[in-house]
């Protein structure tokens, strides 16, 4: 049975950002953290943090990250088909519903290092940082002292200066005023939904139990034209369409559809596990 979900859309509208702290139910969440450790043993997740110049790998922390992740994970291609997802993405930034970017974070015990302040409407640049969307999975129980996410509230119109990264390989970072930062807690299976002008960062994790995020970015279709890849040009796989006349449940963009085998894929993943 499909299990309930509650957010505050209105939340979203108002301040940028809103969560689910039961978004997923136990099998999904088993699935995804089952996932999340199979890609690691398959050596894709890599350390982008540096030390300091942003082009040597750290010797003393670690962010692991894999961007993208369909093309290794056919349960992460899935997942933002699930109706459950669609239907709560669409009803925070309407219709056509597409699908930017999809990306894992695994801060290790220990030496896990957080990722910097930024917008992600920095990478993206669309007109109305409302009409786009990041999804924030907790793969793991997400708490304050393993570095949870954190945001600003009512800072998405706020577009704030970015400069590279020198602590990541690729990243970029904003200063905004930490003292209005909000962290957000959340068990393993839970959801933040923040608009892609808030200002959100993760910390580091110095607990002696890994933690990782999956995050989704969404756009509603009708800003696509005028927003940008990372890389300035179009990849196979990115921009599915989820909503609207021109979804095809991934056959277009993928070559099979994808809709509808999420179910499928959670069996397999925990079974594979």
């Amino acid at each position: 049975m499909e299990q309930a979900f509650n957010f505050d859309a209105d939340a979203f509208r108002e301040h940028g950002w809103t969560a689910a702290s039961q978004f997923f139910n136990a099998e999904e969440t088993d699935a995804i953290r089952c996932e999340v450790e199979r890609l690691r043993r398959a050596g894709v997740l890599r350390n982008v943090a540096t030390e300091g110049d942003g082009k040597t790998t750290s010797r003393s922390g670690r962010n692991l990250q894999l961007c993208p992740t369909y093309r290794h994970s056919p349960l992460f291609r899935a997942l933002p088909f699930a109706p459950k997802v669609v239907t709560a993405v669409s009803a925070l930034i309407g219709d056509p519903v597409v699908l930017r970017l999809d990306q894992v974070f695994l801060k290790p015990a220990g030496d896990g290092v957080g990722t910097a302040w930024h917008q992600d409407n920095a990478y993206f640049q669309i007109r109305d940082p409302l009409r786009g969307t990041a999804m924030w999975i907790a793969v793991h129980d997400a708490t304050v002292e393993n570095g949870t996410i954190h945001v600003i509230p009512d800072a998405f119109r706020e577009p704030l200066p970015h400069d590279r990264d020198p602590n990541s390989d690729h990243h970029i970072r904003c200063w905004p005023d930490e003292s209005r930062a909000v962290p957000i807690e959340l068990p393993a299976g839970g959801v933040a939904f923040f608009a892609y002008g808030t200002p959100h960062c993760t910390l580091a994790n110095r607990t002696s139990r890994d933690r990782a995020g999956a995050a989704f970015h969404f756009v509603n279709g009708e800003n696509i034209a005028e927003d940008r890849q990372l890389d300035g040009k179009p990849m196979p796989g990115y921009n599915p369409v989820f909503t609207g006349p021109d979804a095809t449940g991934g056959l277009r963009e993928y070559g099979e559809r994808v809709a509808g085998t999420w179910e499928a894929e959670v069996e397999r993943a925990r079974t594979a596990a």
